[in-house]
């Protein structure tokens, strides 16, 4: 897929980005690039093949879920404005 210069300026546009005039062509070079390897990695035969959530494939080690510090609500709630039933009370933003 190539990309014209009307392309790429709406491109930087949107992304807000401030782009040199001589540095066009080489953004619409490499930016052609990218999306042609896009494509070749959708045409690729993925059928049969588990997701990853990690390239080594390696489990992450969990802690225990435990409560490790003491409940100290109402010190904080003592330092609060207003609280209520155990909340914090703030002023309505939206109407």
């Amino acid at each position: 897929m190539s990309l014209t210069t009307d392309e790429i300026k709406k491109i930087a546009y949107l992304a807000r980005l401030g782009i040199d005039e001589s540095d066009i062509d080489a953004y619409a070079n490499d930016l052609s690039n990218m999306l042609d390897l896009m494509t070749q990695m959708g045409k690729a035969n993925t059928a049969g093949i588990n997701p990853m959530a990690h390239p080594m494939d390696q489990m992450q080690r969990l802690r225990p879920d435990v409560a490790t510090e003491t409940n100290q609500r109402d010190h904080f709630q003592a330092l609060a404005p207003q609280t209520e039933a155990g909340l914090y009370l703030v002023p309505k933003v939206l109407d």
